[in-house]
Protein backbone atom coordinates (compact mmCIF):
# COMPACT_ATOMS: atom_id res chain seq x y z
CA UNK A 1 0.00 0.00 0.00
CA UNK A 2 1.27 3.28 -0.90
CA UNK A 3 0.31 5.62 2.24
CA UNK A 4 2.46 8.41 0.81
CA UNK A 5 -0.08 9.18 -2.00
CA UNK A 6 -2.66 11.33 0.08
CA UNK A 7 -4.14 14.49 -0.56
CA UNK A 8 -4.61 17.25 2.37
CA UNK A 9 -7.00 16.16 4.88
CA UNK A 10 -6.86 12.07 4.85
CA UNK A 11 -5.80 9.78 7.40
CA UNK A 12 -4.69 6.21 7.05
CA UNK A 13 -5.41 3.82 9.71
CA UNK A 14 -2.17 2.70 11.70
CA UNK A 15 -2.67 -0.85 10.30
CA UNK A 16 -3.47 -2.26 7.12
CA UNK A 17 -6.88 -4.17 7.71
CA UNK A 18 -6.36 -6.75 5.17
CA UNK A 19 -3.30 -8.01 7.04
CA UNK A 20 -5.26 -7.76 10.16
CA UNK A 21 -8.24 -9.81 8.80
CA UNK A 22 -8.80 -12.80 10.00
CA UNK A 23 -12.51 -13.45 10.62
CA UNK A 24 -13.97 -14.03 6.82
CA UNK A 25 -13.29 -15.67 3.45
CA UNK A 26 -14.43 -14.85 0.28
CA UNK A 27 -14.83 -17.14 -2.54
CA UNK A 28 -13.91 -14.96 -6.27
CA UNK A 29 -16.74 -16.75 -8.80
CA UNK A 30 -15.04 -14.64 -11.75
CA UNK A 31 -13.60 -11.98 -13.42
CA UNK A 32 -15.10 -8.70 -14.87
CA UNK A 33 -13.81 -7.90 -18.43
CA UNK A 34 -13.49 -4.21 -19.33
CA UNK A 35 -12.28 -2.09 -21.68
CA UNK A 36 -9.75 -0.14 -18.86
CA UNK A 37 -6.86 -1.46 -18.39
CA UNK A 38 -5.28 0.89 -16.14
CA UNK A 39 -6.45 2.63 -13.34
CA UNK A 40 -6.36 6.40 -15.20
CA UNK A 41 -8.56 5.08 -17.85
CA UNK A 42 -11.02 3.52 -15.64
CA UNK A 43 -14.39 5.77 -15.08
CA UNK A 44 -15.00 7.03 -11.63
CA UNK A 45 -18.30 5.90 -11.00
CA UNK A 46 -20.98 3.40 -13.16
CA UNK A 47 -22.67 6.79 -14.23
CA UNK A 48 -19.31 7.47 -16.03
CA UNK A 49 -18.47 4.06 -17.06
CA UNK A 50 -22.01 4.34 -19.06
CA UNK A 51 -20.99 7.72 -20.55
CA UNK A 52 -18.30 6.33 -22.49
CA UNK A 53 -20.80 3.28 -24.01
CA UNK A 54 -19.14 0.48 -23.29
CA UNK A 55 -20.39 -3.24 -22.30
CA UNK A 56 -18.82 -5.37 -20.05
CA UNK A 57 -18.54 -8.87 -19.66
CA UNK A 58 -19.04 -10.74 -15.84
CA UNK A 59 -17.12 -13.81 -17.14
CA UNK A 60 -18.12 -16.94 -14.19
CA UNK A 61 -16.08 -20.17 -13.33
CA UNK A 62 -17.44 -23.33 -14.12
CA UNK A 63 -18.65 -24.21 -10.64
CA UNK A 64 -21.30 -21.45 -10.71
CA UNK A 65 -22.78 -20.94 -14.32
CA UNK A 66 -25.83 -22.38 -13.94
CA UNK A 67 -26.53 -20.12 -10.66
CA UNK A 68 -27.54 -17.60 -13.76
CA UNK A 69 -30.26 -19.83 -14.36
CA UNK A 70 -33.71 -17.51 -13.84
CA UNK A 71 -31.36 -14.62 -14.65
CA UNK A 72 -32.69 -12.83 -17.88
CA UNK A 73 -31.50 -10.21 -20.76
CA UNK A 74 -33.09 -7.05 -20.10
CA UNK A 75 -33.45 -6.91 -16.63
CA UNK A 76 -31.30 -5.22 -13.37
CA UNK A 77 -29.25 -7.05 -11.50
CA UNK A 78 -26.54 -5.78 -8.78
CA UNK A 79 -22.96 -6.85 -9.28
CA UNK A 80 -20.54 -7.21 -6.12
CA UNK A 81 -17.27 -6.66 -7.16
CA UNK A 82 -13.09 -6.69 -5.21
CA UNK A 83 -11.36 -3.65 -6.01
CA UNK A 84 -8.15 -5.62 -5.33
CA UNK A 85 -5.89 -2.49 -6.33
CA UNK A 86 -7.71 -0.04 -3.86
CA UNK A 87 -5.75 1.51 -1.06
CA UNK A 88 -7.62 -0.25 2.35
CA UNK A 89 -6.26 1.90 5.07
CA UNK A 90 -7.73 5.07 4.11
CA UNK A 91 -10.36 5.70 7.37
CA UNK A 92 -10.91 9.91 5.88
CA UNK A 93 -10.90 10.94 2.81
CA UNK A 94 -10.70 14.29 0.56
CA UNK A 95 -12.28 13.15 -2.85
CA UNK A 96 -11.98 15.94 -5.78
CA UNK A 97 -15.40 16.38 -6.05
CA UNK A 98 -16.03 17.65 -2.62
CA UNK A 99 -14.91 20.38 -0.38
CA UNK A 100 -14.55 18.82 2.91
CA UNK A 101 -13.01 15.12 3.72
CA UNK A 102 -15.21 12.73 4.54
CA UNK A 103 -15.31 9.67 6.08
CA UNK A 104 -15.64 6.36 4.28
CA UNK A 105 -18.65 5.09 4.79
CA UNK A 106 -20.19 8.66 3.82
CA UNK A 107 -18.34 7.94 -0.08
CA UNK A 108 -18.60 4.98 -2.34
CA UNK A 109 -14.63 5.43 -2.58
CA UNK A 110 -12.87 2.16 -3.57
CA UNK A 111 -10.65 2.78 -1.04
CA UNK A 112 -12.30 1.07 2.37
CA UNK A 113 -11.26 -1.26 4.42
CA UNK A 114 -13.04 -4.27 2.35
CA UNK A 115 -13.04 -2.84 -1.29
CA UNK A 116 -16.19 -4.42 -1.99
CA UNK A 117 -18.26 -2.44 -4.90
CA UNK A 118 -21.22 -2.57 -6.31
CA UNK A 119 -23.13 -1.52 -9.13
CA UNK A 120 -26.66 -2.04 -10.77
CA UNK A 121 -26.55 -2.59 -14.18
CA UNK A 122 -28.71 -3.86 -16.86
CA UNK A 123 -27.99 -7.53 -18.24
CA UNK A 124 -28.03 -7.78 -22.19
CA UNK A 125 -27.04 -11.15 -22.84
CA UNK A 126 -26.44 -14.05 -20.85
CA UNK A 127 -25.10 -17.13 -21.87
CA UNK A 128 -25.31 -20.05 -19.03
CA UNK A 129 -22.84 -22.59 -20.86
CA UNK A 130 -20.06 -20.30 -21.22
CA UNK A 131 -20.86 -18.39 -18.20
CA UNK A 132 -20.82 -14.89 -19.61
CA UNK A 133 -23.10 -12.03 -18.90
CA UNK A 134 -22.75 -8.88 -21.07
CA UNK A 135 -23.83 -6.04 -19.22
CA UNK A 136 -24.06 -2.60 -20.20
CA UNK A 137 -21.45 -0.73 -18.20
CA UNK A 138 -19.17 -1.43 -15.29
CA UNK A 139 -16.24 1.14 -13.24
CA UNK A 140 -13.59 -1.16 -12.51
CA UNK A 141 -10.12 -3.14 -14.32
CA UNK A 142 -10.01 -5.88 -16.68
CA UNK A 143 -9.48 -8.71 -14.49
CA UNK A 144 -11.72 -7.58 -11.09
CA UNK A 145 -12.59 -10.40 -9.34
CA UNK A 146 -16.33 -11.04 -9.13
CA UNK A 147 -17.84 -11.61 -6.19
CA UNK A 148 -21.70 -12.18 -6.79
CA UNK A 149 -24.80 -10.91 -8.85
CA UNK A 150 -27.87 -10.35 -7.57
CA UNK A 151 -31.22 -9.57 -9.11
CA UNK A 152 -32.82 -6.35 -8.52
CA UNK A 153 -36.20 -6.49 -7.54
CA UNK A 154 -37.99 -2.94 -7.26
CA UNK A 155 -40.41 -3.75 -4.43
CA UNK A 156 -36.93 -4.86 -2.41
CA UNK A 157 -34.62 -2.38 -3.75
CA UNK A 158 -36.20 0.95 -3.45
CA UNK A 159 -36.19 2.21 0.58
CA UNK A 160 -39.91 2.77 1.76
CA UNK A 161 -40.85 6.73 1.11
CA UNK A 162 -39.03 6.42 -2.49
CA UNK A 163 -35.38 7.27 -3.75
CA UNK A 164 -33.70 10.14 -2.66
CA UNK A 165 -33.57 12.93 -5.44
CA UNK A 166 -29.98 13.87 -4.75
CA UNK A 167 -27.41 12.43 -3.07
CA UNK A 168 -24.28 13.87 -1.74
CA UNK A 169 -20.66 12.92 -1.56
CA UNK A 170 -20.51 10.10 -4.35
Amino acid sequence: MNTTDQRPGEVSLPFDPAAAASDASIIFIGRIQTAWKARSDCPKNIARARERNETATLQLDPPWRSGLRGLEAGTPAIVLYWMHEARRDLIIQSPRHRATPAGVFALRSPARPNPIALATVRLLEIDETSGQVTIDAIDCLDGTPLLDIKPWIETVDVPEGGLVSSMTGQ
